[in-house]
């Protein structure tokens, strides 16, 4: 993606993941489920673009804002329809992959 320029992106990642941190409500299975990606995913992208600057552990602190178990022990468990949800999600993503 050319269209946006460096500043403009950072700027708009920052507000995503303050949003995220906002809205701890809602729930990573639900992110997968609707979107095929979540803040574990967002963490993992993070990691992999410092080129080794940040570790998983420390990409995900910084988008949750805290430490990840912190997190997921204010966490409900995911539902089986929730589960669900995000496996088909999880199966589209493939699907597309594959036609890139």
């Amino acid at each position: 993606m050319t269209t946006i320029d460096d500043k403009t992106a950072a700027e708009a990642f920052r507000r995503l993941v303050g949003h995220l941190q906002m809205r701890s409500d809602a729930q990573n299975v639900d992110l997968m489920g609707l979107a095929g990606f979540c803040r574990n995913c967002l963490a993992d992208w993070v990691s992999e673009a410092s080129d080794g600057a940040l570790d998983r552990k420390a990409a995900r602190e910084a988008i949750y804002g805290m430490p990840y178990d912190a997190w997921k022990a204010d966490q409900p468990e995911a539902t089986p329809e929730q589960l669900a949800r995000m496996d088909a999600s999880l199966a589209l993503n493939e699907r597309l992959r594959a036609k890139a």
